[in-house]
């Protein structure tokens, strides 16, 4: 495939994607999973491998860089909100890494999954790149990992706003840490639509987990 037609279909497919969201304003139509979808489908039917797709689209990819380093800027405009609030958003993204990997373990164990399997789980509350690097480094299946972050992301972008609305959760802070420890980008994604107080929150509960993780996976690791 060309590599130009790879990159202006996806976008295309995203930016039509993003309209029919904010016309129907479904979380089950978030952009992200429904261009996923679709992509899928297209390389499937068109019997494209995934190999030829990435040589285009690995220049999209490359700019995921540059988008988490533009979160530096709602970080530095809410840099009085975070110092104010450090002690609870600390407190909270601690207490989450911990009960998240206490969670995986005990239904691991409950389900008896194999070592691997559970090895990969760990850091599936982390942002990619981190996570597949501590699965690599605990003995973990890195491509496994990608999957099940993958999952959590999407699965804390559909059910978050559900959840924040059942359990009337309307401060900042809140929303933005909960969902930013567990579904990192995809998360932070969907924090962006509540605005950049939200979204500011959300990126420190999504770097703060990945340092944390860096440390406490390989901890947990042990004990399995």
């Amino acid at each position: 495939m060309d590599v130009i037609a790879i990159i202006l279909g996806t976008i295309l497919i995203y930016y039509l994607m993003t309209k029919i969201y904010m016309r129907f304003s479904s979380p089950f139509l978030f952009p992200v999973l429904t261009t996923t979808i679709i992509l899928i489908i297209l390389l499937s039917s068109l019997s494209i491998p995934y190999e030829q797709y990435m040589h285009g689209a690995k220049w999209i990819d490359a700019m995921l860089g540059p988008a988490v380093v533009s979160l530096a800027y709602p970080l530095y405009m809410q840099r009085g909100i975070i110092k104010k609030y450090k002690f609870p958003i600390m407190t909270s993204i601690i207490v989450a890494m911990f009960s998240g990997l206490i969670s995986i373990i005990l239904f691991a164990k409950l389900l008896r999954l194999d070592d691997e399997l559970i090895l990969s789980l760990l850091s599936k509350s982390i942002t990619t790149p981190v996570a597949m690097q501590i699965s690599q480094s605990i003995d973990g299946n890195p491509a496994l990992t990608a999957v099940f972050v993958i999952v959590a992301g999407l699965t804390g972008s559909l059910l978050g706003p559900f959840i924040f609305k059942i359990c009337h959760i309307e401060k900042a802070i809140s929303r933005g840490v909960a969902i930013g420890g567990a579904s990192h980008g995809f998360g932070v994604a969907k924090l962006s639509e509540y605005g950049e107080q939200v979204l500011s929150m959300g990126s420190v509960s999504m770097t703060l987990s990945a340092v944390l993780g860096a440390f406490i996976c390989p901890l947990f690791a042990l004990i399995i």
